[in-house]
Formats: C-alpha cells, sequence, structure tokens
C-alpha cells in the first residue's frame, strides 16, 4: 500500500509499519484521506480490520462517522467516539 506524504506530513513514512502502526494509518486515511486511499486501505487491512479500528477509535468527525456507520452497517452507538462525545457534550454546533 503507497502512502501519500502529504497525510502522514507529522510522520516519517520511511519509518511507518503497516502492521505495527495499523490503527493509526486506518485512523489517518479514514479521517483525512481520498476515497481512493480508503477503498486501497480497505483492500489492504480487510474490511473487519478496519472496521475493529473504527470502532475503538477515540474520535471521528460527525460526517466520517456518519460514512462508517452506513459503510461497516453499524449502529452510531458501537463506536467509542461516539460514546466519549455524548458523556462529554460540547456547545451547540449550528
Amino acid at each position: 500500500m503507497q502512502l501519500r506524504p502529504s497525510l502522514f506530513w507529522d510522520f516519517d513514512i520511511a519509518q511507518i509499519d503497516l502492521l505495527k502502526h495499523q490503527s493509526s494509518v486506518i485512523e489517518r486515511i479514514t479521517l483525512r484521506g481520498r476515497f481512493d486511499e480508503f477503498n486501497e486501505m480497505i483492500r489492504f487491512y480487510g474490511k473487519e480490520t478496519a472496521k475493529k479500528s473504527l470502532l475503538n477509535a477515540r474520535y471521528l468527525d460527525k460526517r466520517t462517522l456518519s460514512y462508517c456507520v452506513v459503510f461497516f452497517e453499524t449502529a452510531i452507538t458501537e463506536f467509542r467516539c461516539y460514546k466519549l462525545a455524548q458523556s462529554n457534550p460540547e456547545h451547540w454546533d449550528y
């Protein structure tokens, strides 16, 4: 799998181990990557591995979370980031 350097600007691309750092790679591609990078990540890691990693993610923005709910056919309440957001309410989002 080819990683885009601008997506991992704060890491040395040569030092990223795709298996050892899979949770970080999956989260970063899901949050900031393009659709083709997301599909490549799903092909590389598999849908179940990506789902497991994203279910345990501490943060996903609302749009990404909604996409993951539909893509992985999972209830929103299963996502850790959703539970954390419910525990720490913010001001109204206009």
